[in-house]
C-alpha cells in the first residue's frame, strides 16, 4: 500500500505545475530578466567608480624596494676609477591633497550624480519590466478567455448542425442547412485551434519578459474563469485625475530624476574644469633608506623630507578654456534633455489617462453590445425553429454573438492593459 501510495505522489509531482500569480511573475522577472541585471551591473560599476574617484581625497602612500648593482666614478675615495657595489634602497612616500580650489570634489561629486543617474536608470528598467509583465499576464488571460468563448462557439454550431440534420430527415429544412452548418462548424473549430496556438504564443512571450530560459517550463498562470456579465459594473475609475496624474509624474518618474542627476553630474564636471585654472597644494612626505658600504661617504644611508608643495599649470596652449566652454554646454544640454524628457512624460501621461477612459468606455458598449447581441441570437433561433427565418439570418446573429463576447473580452483586458502602461507612465 506505501510503495503504490508513493508511486502515486511521484506521478503527481512529475505532472505538477508551479500556478503563478502576476505579482509572483513580477518577482521571478526581478531575479530572472538578463536586462535588470545588465543596468543593475551597470549601477554597481557606477558606484565603483565613485568610490575610485572619492579615493582622491585621502592620502597615497607608496612603498618602493629596490636591489641592484650600482656604479660610480670621481667619489672622494677613489677620484680616478669606477666603483662598483651591491645597492639596497627602500622609499616610502606620502601625499595628500589640502587645497585644490574644488577640482577634486567637482570630480567627486560628478562621479556620484553619475552612479545616481545610473540608480535611476535601473529603477525606471525595474518600472518597465513591472509594465511589460502585466501586458505579457493579461495577454496570456484574454488568450484564456478567448478559448472559452471559441469552445462556446464550437459547441453552438454542434448543436446547430444536429438539429439542421434533424430538421432535413423530418423534411422541414433543406440539405443547404446542413452543408452550412458544417462548414460554420469547421470555421469555428479552425479559430478555436488558433486561439489554443495564441495562447501558447502568449506564454512564449510571457517566458521571455519573466527571463525562464528553460526550453519548457512547466506552469500556468492564476485566472479565474471570466464572467462576463456585469463585467463593466466591477471596473473603477483611475485614483486620480489627469492633473494630478502628470504631476504625480513629474515628481516620481525615475527618468525625470535620471536627468536632474545628469545636470549635477555636468555642473560638478565644470566646477572640477574651472579648477584647472588655480593652483594645487598638497602636503608631501618621503622616507628613504640604502645601503652601499663603498658609497657610505657621500650616499647618506637615511633620508627623508616633508613639505608643503605648491603645483600651478601657468599656461596649456587653450585646453583648461577649452574644456570650461565644453562643460557648461553640457550643462545646457542636460537642462535641455531634462525639459525634453518632461514634454515627454506629459504626453505619455495624458495619453494613457485618456486611454484608460476610452477603454473603460468600450467595455460598456461592449457589455450593452453583447447583450443586445444575446437577445438577437435568442429571437433568431425562434424564428428559425417557427420558420421565419433562414440559416443565414440565423448564422450571422449567431456570429454576431460571438463576436460581441469575444470584443468584450479583449476591451476587459485592454482596460487593465491602460492600467498598466498609466502606472508606468507615471512612476508608480
Amino acid at each position: 500500500m506505501l510503495k503504490i501510495l508513493t508511486t502515486f505522489l511521484l506521478v503527481l509531482s512529475l505532472h505538477a505545475e508551479d500556478v503563478y500569480t502576476v505579482d509572483d511573475l513580477i518577482l521571478e522577472a526581478l531575479k530572472n530578466s538578463p536586462d535588470l541585471k545588465i543596468s543593475s551591473s551597470e549601477y554597481k560599476a557606477s558606484q565603483s567608480r565613485y568610490d575610485l574617484a572619492f579615493s582622491s581625497y585621502l592620502p597615497k602612500v607608496d612603498l618602493s624596494l629596490t636591489a641592484g648593482e650600482i656604479g660610480m666614478s670621481d667619489i672622494p675615495l677613489n677620484p680616478d676609477t669606477m666603483v662598483n657595489d651591491s645597492l639596497l634602497l627602500g622609499q616610502l612616500s606620502l601625499q595628500q591633497i589640502i587645497y585644490d580650489f574644488g577640482k577634486t570634489g567637482g570630480n567627486v561629486d560628478t562621479f556620484k550624480y553619475d552612479s545616481d543617474s545610473y540608480l535611476n536608470s535601473n529603477e525606471q528598467q525595474i518600472s518597465n519590466k513591472k509594465r511589460d509583465v502585466k501586458q505579457a499576464y493579461y495577454e496570456v488571460l484574454q488568450s484564456i478567455a478567448l478559448i472559452n468563448v471559441n469552445k462556446e462557439n464550437v459547441k453552438l454550431n454542434e448543436i446547430q448542425l444536429y438539429r439542421s440534420q434533424k430538421y432535413f430527415e423530418a423534411g422541414i429544412r433543406t440539405k443547404i442547412d446542413v452543408s452550412d452548418a458544417k462548414v460554420e462548424l469547421i470555421k469555428s473549430k479552425l479559430n478555436l485551434k488558433k486561439s489554443l496556438y495564441d495562447l501558447k504564443l502568449s506564454y512564449a512571450s510571457l517566458d521571455q519578459v519573466v527571463g525562464f530560459m528553460e526550453s519548457v517550463k512547466e506552469y500556468r498562470v492564476y485566472s479565474k474563469e471570466l464572467v462576463l456579465e456585469n463585467l463593466y459594473a466591477s471596473l473603477s475609475d483611475y485614483g486620480l485625475t489627469l492633473n494630478e496624474s502628470i504631476a504625480y509624474a513629474y515628481e516620481n518618474r525615475y527618468e525625470l530624476k535620471k536627468y536632474l542627476a545628469n545636470i549635477k553630474s555636468a555642473e560638478s564636471s565644470n566646477e572640477s574644469a574651472s579648477a584647472e585654472y588655480y593652483p594645487q597644494l598638497y602636503f608631501g612626505a618621503n622616507y628613504t633608506k640604502q645601503k652601499a658600504d663603498k658609497f657610505k661617504s657621500t650616499t647618506p644611508e637615511d633620508q627623508w623630507k616633508a613639505a608643503l608643495n605648491l603645483d600651478w599649470n601657468i599656461y596649456q596652449g587653450g585646453a583648461t578654456s577649452a574644456s570650461t566652454q565644453e562643460k557648461k554646454i553640457q550643462i545646457e544640454i542636460s537642462k535641455s534633455q531634462l525639459q525634453n524628457s518632461k514634454l515627454t512624460i506629459k504626453k505619455d501621461a495624458t495619453q494613457a489617462y485618456i486611454n484608460v477612459y476610452k477603454m473603460k468606455d468600450s467595455v460598456e458598449l461592449s457589455q450593452s453590445l453583447l447583450e443586445v447581441s444575446e437577445d438577437k441570437f435568442d429571437q433568431a433561433q425562434k424564428r428559425y425553429e417557427y420558420g421565419l427565418s433562414d440559416y443565414i439570418e440565423l448564422q450571422q446573429a449567431r456570429q454576431g454573438y460571438i463576436d460581441a463576447k469575444s470584443s468584450l473580452v479583449i476591451d476587459y483586458y485592454n482596460f487593465y492593459n491602460a492600467i498598466a502602461v498609466l502606472d508606468n507612465a507615471i512612476g508608480k
